[in-house]
């Protein structure tokens, strides 16, 4: 019941964050609640198709997209209110990401999925929607760019792969396994840190390529 409600949650907060990058690229209402949606309950449902479990959880429990909806039309009647209160929206995000990958490698060990698939959907789950929101308005996905958010996912997945290894009780397995990747999340974005970043090239590649070959040939 408690995981259920935090899957709630969390799901809202999703699309409470998808709604609002609809926002800022002035999207309509409809536009406003199709990024909601995909970022509610995409993960999860790519989650479900990869791993066979058809149909999608999200197909066959309507709550999640009525969900998503209600923030959709919160976001687009109230998002200046919302947008002062950022903070909280951000917690309840880092607690979505926590269920959602606990929630989703409990789902791929659920069909026998091998450890490596299991962290892989812990993180698809937790971070798939928000790759999805990014793709729809052409935009590189954050989880690639910044914050130490897929890197808390993934940390909570092999956490929960591990303790599996040891024989420990699956309820107790999802409880740490939320702890830690909430506590990792919440931290990240208090000490402000994420992992280290590729420094851009001062030019392409052919043109620092063309530029040594023309120094070899003036040599």
């Amino acid at each position: 019941m408690v995981l259920h409600l935090l899957d709630i949650v969390g799901t809202f907060a999703f699309a409470l964050s998808g709604a609002f990058r609809a926002v800022r690229h002035e999207l309509d209402l409809l536009g406003v609640a199709a990024l909601a949606v995909a970022t509610g309950v995409g993960g999860g449902l790519v989650r479900d198709v990869l791993l066979g479990l058809t149909p999608p959880l999200v197909l066959v429990d309507q709550r999640y997209a009525l969900v998503c909806v209600a923030g959709a039309l919160v976001t687009f009647c109230a998002a200046p209110r919302i947008a002062r209160r950022w903070d909280l929206v951000l917690a309840a995000d880092a607690v979505g990401l926590a269920v959602f990958t606990a929630i989703g490698a409990a789902r791929a060990e659920s069909v026998d999925a091998v450890p490596l698939t299991v962290v892989l959907m812990a993180t698809l789950t937790a971070c798939g929607g928000g790759v999805i929101r990014d793709l729809l308005v052409n935009e590189v996905p954050a989880v690639l760019t910044h914050d130490f958010y897929a890197s808390a996912a993934l940390l909570g997945g092999t956490v929960f792969v591990v303790l599996g290894g040891v024989a420990v009780d699956e309820d107790l397995r999802i409880a740490v396994t939320i702890a830690v990747t909430l506590a990792a999340r919440v931290l990240a974005m208090r000490l402000r840190f994420g992992l280290p970043r590729v420094r851009a090239l001062p030019q392409s590649p052919s043109q620092l390529t063309r530029a040594r070959k023309t120094r070899h040939d003036d040599q």
